[in-house]
């Protein structure tokens, strides 16, 4: 357990803490409700982009589940070099949504496996792999500033959850809206009025009120869950593996914003504890999200990077152990392979999501803001690099259509926030003149011999 001090939150269970089991099932089904919705849509409408059946369609999502919930697993307890022994959870990024329908659509979705087979490995696995090399670019000032980009460009989309979902007839009904303003209410008095287990499930209470308040309203399509079957057993190669060079090219890029995001999402999970990541930490995580992705590609998935709505709950509710997280990616690789289940859960309204995902990732941009103000100064250099970063990242997602003038391939990498505003920080904070922002730990050794937000030495390891 932990208290306030210095840069840390105050933790109800810590790294290695193993919550009773009853208690830490709870938990996990809170990292799983709020993630389920949003990395099982990656796999819906890239499906709708490519024209797939129902049936073709629910194998896809299957697969997204089993293989974010091996990946969460991975990450908690590593397998050997892979995974980074913290509470990270795994999931479809929506930056690849775009690129996938768009090349499933034009080449098949073997060419959108194929490449994402080849690119996952070569571009983050070896950055993961190599990290010792290229950490001097990744400093506070760099992830800090991605960590508040993520949280920032994700308050749209959950809006629009709020609102009932984009396309929705009754969007922005009152019905919706109240929905989500129930969950979100019903969060926020939890974690802030409460104590003990009721304070840290604050997340699932809320969803749990909200599901119920749209059952009763007639708002739950049940009819998914008849239809699925009890067991999928997942094939690889189902669609197939062909290696287009653009195809390649383009999710190589995607990666690198997974990259970014995920040094963003270990430091604003390590600064939980008032610490930034080791050089083990960012290495293992790193990696685990390219051989992951690899490795669920092969089988018909999309790629799993960690998930910054997780995140924002290890913040918001100070329960940072990895072995709830794990149990989480349990129940993922269950939901993967019993269709039913997951049917029950992917029939969550967005409004009620929407509710629960505001306070998210509000959470995901307050951690990164703390990043920020605690480990670096607030000079006219930083703030000037800051400022030229957050307007050029926010500028691109508010009104992607500036870009329309570019080549497609720079318009597709440069109109993503996260690329935009970690390369503007990484280019400025490198090239301009004066002190830069302090590094995890000294390049030329691999003990980190960091001083992290709370004034401690750790060792790496």
């Amino acid at each position: 357990m932990s208290s306030d001090t210095g840069g840390e939150i105050s933790l109800s269970y810590g790294l290695e803490d193993k919550p009773p089991l009853p208690t830490a099932i709870a938990l996990a089904i809170q990292h799983v409700a709020v993630m389920i919705v949003p990395t099982t849509a990656v796999a819906f409408i890239v499906a709708g982009d490519v024209g797939l059946g129902a049936g073709e369609t629910g194998y896809l999502v299957q697969m997204v589940l089993l293989f974010s919930g091996l990946a969460t697993i991975v990450q908690a307890y590593t397998v050997g070099p892979v995974g980074a022994k913290l509470p990270i959870v795994m999931g479809t990024s929506f930056a690849f949504v775009g690129a996938a329908g768009a090349i499933g659509a034009e080449y098949g979705l073997a060419a959108v496996f194929g490449a994402l087979a080849l690119s996952g490995f070569l571009v983050e696995g070896v950055i993961g792999w190599q990290f010792k090399r290229i950490k001097p670019y990744f400093p506070p000032l760099v992830t800090g500033l991605i960590v508040v980009i993520i949280g920032l460009y994700l308050i749209p989309v959950g809006m629009e959850y709020s609102a009932g979902g984009v396309g929705s007839p009754d969007f922005g009904s009152l019905q919706n809206l109240g929905l989500a303003a129930s969950v979100m209410g019903i969060a926020v008095l939890c974690n802030l009025f409460l104590r003990g287990t009721a304070r840290v499930l604050s997340i699932i209470l809320g969803i749990s009120v909200g599901y119920v308040l749209a059952v009763a309203m007639g708002m739950v399509d049940f009819s998914p869950v008849v239809e699925a079957n009890w067991i999928e057993i997942p094939t690889p190669g189902e669609f197939g593996y062909e290696f287009e060079p653009v195809a390649i090219l383009t999710f190589g890029f995607l990666f690198l914003v997974s990259a970014m995001e995920t040094v963003g999402d270990m430091t604003g999970i390590t600064a939980a504890e008032g610490r930034n990541p080791t050089n083990r930490e960012l290495r293992g995580g790193i990696f685990a999200d390219g051989f992951m992705s690899s490795i669920g590609a092969l089988f018909s998935a999309f790629p799993t990077t960690s998930f910054s709505q997780n995140v924002g709950i290890v913040n918001f509710t100070g329960v940072m152990s990895r072995h709830v997280v794990g149990i989480g990616g349990v129940l993922l690789v269950g939901l993967g392979l019993i269709p039913k289940v997951g049917a029950t859960v992917a029939a969550t309204p967005d409004a009620v999501f929407g509710g629960a995902v505001l306070v998210m990732v509000g959470m995901v941009a307050a951690s990164g803001m703390r990043l920020l103000f605690l480990n670096i100064e607030m000079d006219r250099r930083n703030m000037v690099i800051i400022a030229t970063a957050l307007g050029l990242g926010l500028g691109v997602e508010v009104v992607p259509e500036a870009l329309q003038g570019l080549p497609g391939a720079a318009e597709m990498f440069f109109g993503e926030p996260v690329i935009m505003v970690g390369l503007t920080a990484l280019l400025l904070n490198t090239f301009v003149p004066g002190e830069q922002s302090p590094l995890f730990d000294d390049p030329d050794t691999d003990v980190a011999i960091e001083e992290p937000i709370n004034g401690s030495v750790t060792e790496d390891d």
